[in-house]
């Protein structure tokens, strides 16, 4: 028997990427309807011929529906939010005048700080999502998963009974879609730990091109890693976050060995042409860094590289 939400009938993936795609076309496959907002190429090919999941589990064809119509949104009861961070505050101005009043986005992104983009822009409910998904699109219509999926939930600000009740529909949604979802109680600190990684692996994946298991069988990239991580630790402790050394590099060693034949989103953009989220990732670094005055030369050189990569995309 397929489970329907009493709260989310209609869900809208806005930003048909890798992770839109998985946690979209998981909830699709459980039969839910889900609606992917994406540019018309990739519309064209998810109307004809589906979304192709290519996962550890399973290989299977999910048909869905696709739209570049901001306008469809009129009737959303669930957002999930998977632009890339570059675009959050362009979309959501787009989509202000559109949603509904009932409407709760759940921000897939990555980076620390599209939630307060987002919530400066819309009054919807606006909560955090932590994901742990390794995947990939092949052109139009493939999802290649390489590993994990699961999420974790929470709100950045103090939570109302109406948030406990979202968040435990949000959870109990994708449960039923075979995703592992949890509401984590210092989900900023989760947000940070994730944070952490992208700026670990992210950007050096995305200059040599190279996949995380591959990166780590480099003496000098674990190195250059270990010395990223001191860096974001200290602008992390006066950010008000408080992650330990060994948890850093607990949580390093566990994406390595988790999602070893991933690159990162930063990869995949460089590969195809596309801007990346640098900026969000150890760019907020350096930019934390300036304003706290603390030296961060190892988080500004990968960001100098990236940026000198993004110099040459037309």
């Amino acid at each position: 028997m397929i489970y329907k939400s009493p709260s989310y009938q209609k869900i809208y993936v806005l930003g048909a990427g890798a992770v839109g795609c998985y946690f979209g076309g998981m909830l699709a496959r459980a039969g839910h309807e889900v609606t992917f907002i994406a540019r018309p190429q990739r519309v064209e090919a998810l109307n004809t011929s589906g979304l192709e999941m290519d996962c550890k589990a399973f290989h299977e064809t999910v048909q869905v529906k696709a739209s570049s119509d901001l306008g469809t949104l009129k009737d959303a009861d669930l957002v999930l939010l998977s632009v890339k961070s570059l675009d959050t505050e362009r979309t959501l101005a787009q989509v202000k005048p559109i949603l509904p009043s009932k409407a709760v986005i759940l921000s897939l992104q990555n980076g620390v700080a599209n939630i307060d983009i987002a919530s400066n822009i819309v009054a919807n409910p606006v909560y955090a999502a932590v994901v742990y998904v390794a995947a990939g699109m092949i052109g139009h219509s493939t999802m290649k998963h390489h590993g994990r999926g699961e999420l974790l939930v929470g709100s950045l600000v103090s939570t109302s009974s109406s948030d406990d009740q979202n968040l435990q529909e949000i959870c109990k949604l994708f449960e039923t879609a075979s995703v592992p979802c949890s509401i984590a109680p210092q989900i900023k600190r989760d947000m940070w730990l994730k944070f952490l990684v992208n700026c670990s692996f992210n950007a050096i994946s995305g200059i040599g091109q190279i996949s995380y298991g591959e990166m780590v069988k480099s003496p000098e990239i674990v190195k250059l890693i270990e010395e990223i991580t001191k860096e974001f630790l200290a602008i992390a402790t006066l950010e008000d976050v408080k992650i330990s050394m060994s948890e850093a590099l607990a949580a390093n060693d566990s994406i390595a060995t988790t999602m070893v034949t991933q690159v990162s989103s930063t990869a995949q953009d460089l590969a195809k042409g596309k801007m990346t989220e640098i900026d969000f990732l150890n760019g907020y670094i350096v930019a934390l860094g300036q304003r706290y005055e603390v030296p961060t030369p190892y988080n500004q050189s990968v960001y100098a590289l990236v940026k000198m990569m993004e110099s040459k995309i037309k």
